[in-house]
C-alpha cells in the first residue's frame, strides 16, 4: 500500500532543464515588466558586443535599430563590427543557457553567468513564437545567416534555417534580430535610450548609435581611440573560496599533488604557505580532540593570534604524529582529496595570514576616460573623477571603485545617480543597491551642495570585480557589501571636495565681480572731484582708479586660492 502511495506521488515526476526553468522564471533575469523587458533585451545584446570587440582589440561599433511592427510588437537590431562568431558556436552562444567563454573562469566581465544573450533569445521566443536571426562572419570568404531558438527541454540552441553567402568586402562582425512581443518602447530614464547614453558615457571608446522607433538617428560618438586592455584570468584566493570550490577544482586539475595543486591553482600560495598550512590542519586536528569546550575555545583562540607551532608541540608525540599524518595529503593524488579534507583546508584557511590578493586582473574606466566620458556626452561646467586603489571584500574577492562627478553646464536641475558594475549601467532596483546608500549617505551640505535635489549635479559610481556582489540574476543592483560601502563613500567624498573647491572659487569670483562693480560705479563721480582738487585731467585721474582696482582684484583672487591649495 506505501508503495503504491509512492509510486503516485512520484507518477508526475520530472527533470527540468535550465532553460525551461528561466522560461518559467523569466523574471529573475530581468523580464518583468514592458519597459523593463525592453531595456534588458538591448543590454544583454550590447553587453556582449563589447565584450567581443575588447576582447579582439576592436574599437567598438554599435548600431542598435528599434522598429516597432504593432501594438507592444517590436524588431530589435544590434550591430556591431566585433571579431564574429565561427559557425559551430552560433548554437552554442544563442540557444544555450550557462553557457560561455567567462562563466567558468575567474576574470571581470560585463555577463558572467553565460546566461544573457541565449535569455534574450528565450525571450523573443516565447513572446513572438519567432526564431533570432543571426548574420555573422570572422572576416573570411562566408557569411553565415542563421536562424536560431532553444529547446527549452533540452536546454539547446537549434537552427532552423542556415544559409551561407559570399563575402567579397571581407565584413566581419555580429547582427542580430529579434522579434519581440508585451514590450513597450518609452523614452525614460529606464528605456533603452537613456541606457545607451550611460553606456557611452562609462565606454567612451565605443561609438553608439541608436534609431529609435519613429526613424530619429541618434549618435553617441567615441570621445577615445584607446581599446582598453582585456582583463586576465585572475586565480582565486585562499580567503575566498568555498569547500566546494577546493574539492571541484581538485578534480578538474592536471596537476599531480595536492601540494602542487594548491600552489598552481590559487594565488598567494608558495611552498612554504603549505607548510604552514599543514601545521595549521593539524592544530584544528589537535583541537578537535580535545574533550572540554573551553579548552578548544582557548586553544582555538590562540591559534588565531598565530601560536600554532606551540599549539602543536603541546601534545608532545601526538602532535607529531598528526603532523606526519597532514603532510602524507599534500604529496596525494589531488583526485584523490576527500571532501574531508578539503573541509580542513578551508577551515585552515580562515585562520592563516596570506597577501591580498592580485588586483592586475581588474580593468577600471579611469579617471581620464570617465571625465572624457561625463564631457562628451553631458556637456557640463566642471568634472572631476578618481579612481580608488584595489581592495578586497569578504577577505579575498579583489574589487575596485571610481567615482565620475559633474557640474552645471548643460545639465538639467536634479540629482542624478549613475550607477555602474563593471561598465554596465544599472538602471533598476536603485533602493536595494550599496551605491545609493553609500552615494547618499553624504552630507552634501558639507560641501557646498545646500539642495541635492535641486543641483544640476551628476555623479557616476563603477563598482569592479571578477565577482561583483549582484542581489538577484536580474544584476541590477550590488550587495552591502560593507568593504564596498566604505570605498563609495571615501571616493564620494574625494569628488565632492573637489567640487567644493570649485564652487568656493566660482563663489569668491562672483562676489569680487559685484565688489569691482561697485568700486567702478563711483569712478566717474571720484575723478570729477579729484579733478577739482588736484587740477589734474579727470581722463588721466579715471585710468589710474580703474588700474588701482584692477590690481587689487587681482590680488584678492589669488591669495585665497593659494591658501585653500596649501591647506
Amino acid at each position: 500500500m506505501a508503495n503504491s502511495e509512492a509510486n503516485k506521488l512520484f507518477k508526475e515526476f520530472k527533470i527540468q532543464s535550465v532553460s525551461e526553468f528561466f522560461r518559467r522564471n523569466a523574471a529573475m533575469l530581468g523580464y518583468t515588466g514592458k519597459l523593463r523587458s525592453f531595456t534588458t533585451l538591448i543590454h544583454e545584446a550590447v553587453t556582449n558586443s563589447l565584450d567581443a570587440c575588447e576582447e579582439a582589440g576592436i574599437l567598438p561599433y554599435v548600431r542598435v535599430e528599434i522598429e516597432e511592427l504593432g501594438n507592444e510588437h517590436y524588431k530589435i537590431i544590434v550591430e556591431d563590427n566585433g571579431p564574429g562568431i565561427p559557425e559551430k558556436f552560433i548554437a552554442h552562444v544563442f540557444g544555450k543557457m550557462l553557457a560561455g567563454t567567462k562563466a567558468h573562469r575567474n576574470i571581470q566581465s560585463r555577463g558572467q553567468q553565460g546566461i544573457g544573450i541565449s535569455g534574450a533569445v528565450m525571450f523573443a521566443q516565447i513572446t513572438s513564437g519567432k526564431a533570432t536571426r543571426v548574420i555573422t562572419s570572422t572576416g573570411g570568404d562566408e557569411i553565415i545567416e542563421a536562424w536560431v531558438g532553444i529547446d527549452v527541454e533540452k536546454n539547446e540552441g537549434k537552427i532552423f534555417k542556415k544559409i551561407k553567402h559570399p563575402n567579397p568586402t571581407g565584413w566581419r562582425g555580429t547582427r542580430i534580430e529579434m522579434e519581440v512581443k508585451e514590450v513597450r518602447y518609452i523614452r525614460s530614464k529606464q528605456g533603452p535610450y537613456w541606457y545607451l547614453k550611460l553606456t557611452a558615457i562609462a565606454n567612451p571608446h565605443a561609438h553608439i548609435e541608436l534609431i529609435e522607433p519613429d526613424g530619429k538617428l541618434i549618435v553617441f560618438p567615441r570621445s577615445s581611440e584607446e581599446v582598453p586592455e582585456p582583463p586576465e584570468e585572475m586565480k582565486p584566493h585562499p580567503k575566498g573560496v568555498m569547500t566546494d570550490d577546493v574539492y571541484r577544482m581538485a578534480r578538474r586539475t592536471t596537476r599531480t599533488t595536492v601540494r602542487t595543486f594548491l600552489i598552481g591553482e590559487f594565488s598567494r600560495i608558495s611552498d612554504k604557505k603549505i607548510d604552514e598550512l599543514v601545521k595549521y590542519i593539524t592544530a584544528l586536528r589537535l583541537i578537535k580532540e580535545e574533550e572540554e569546550q573551553n579548552v578548544r575555545e582557548q586553544l582555538l583562540k590562540r591559534l588565531a593570534e598565530g601560536e600554532v607551532d606551540r599549539i602543536i608541540a603541546s601534545f608532545g608525540r601526538r602532535g607529531k604524529k598528526v603532523l606526519r599524518e597532514v603532510r602524507k595529503i599534500m604529496e596525494k593524488s589531488p583526485d584523490k582529496l576527500t571532501w574531508h579534507e578539503a573541509e580542513e583546508i578551508v577551515e585552515a584557511f580562515k585562520y592563516m595570514t596570506f597577501l591580498a590578493p592580485p588586483t592586475h586582473g581588474l580593468r577600471p574606466i579611469g579617471e581620464e576616460n570617465i571625465e572624457k566620458g561625463l564631457l562628451g556626452i553631458l556637456k557640463p561646467e566642471f568634472v572631476t573623477a578618481v579612481t580608488r586603489p584595489p581592495k578586497v571584500y569578504r577577505g579575498g574577492i579583489p574589487f575596485q571603485v571610481e567615482v565620475g562627478l559633474a557640474f552645471g553646464g548643460e545639465l538639467s536641475s536634479g540629482f542624478d545617480l549613475l550607477r555602474y558594475a563593471n561598465r554596465v549601467p544599472l538602471l533598476f532596483d536603485a533602493g536595494s543597491c550599496v551605491i545609493t546608500s553609500a552615494a547618499r549617505n553624504i552630507d552634501w551640505k558639507r560641501y557646498r551642495v545646500d539642495d541635492l535635489e535641486r543641483t544640476p549635479l551628476v555623479l557616476l559610481v563603477n563598482v569592479i570585480s571578477v565577482h561583483v556582489p549582484y542581489t538577484s540574476t536580474g544584476k541590477q543592483s550590488v550587495a552591502s557589501e560593507e568593504e564596498i560601502y566604505e570605498e563609495i563613500r571615501l571616493a564620494v567624498m574625494e569628488v565632492a571636495r573637489r567640487l567644493a573647491k570649485y564652487l568656493g572659487g566660482k563663489h569668491r569670483k562672483l562676489y569680487q565681480v559685484k565688489r569691482r562693480k561697485t568700486f567702478e560705479k563711483y569712478v566717474p563721480e571720484i575723478s570729477r572731484a579729484l579733478s577739482i582738487l588736484t587740477g589734474e585731467p579727470e581722463g588721466t585721474i579715471k585710468t589710474l582708479l580703474i588700474k588701482i582696482i584692477e590690481k587689487k582684484f587681482e590680488t584678492i583672487e589669488e591669495k585665497p586660492l593659494e591658501a585653500e591649495e596649501n591647506a
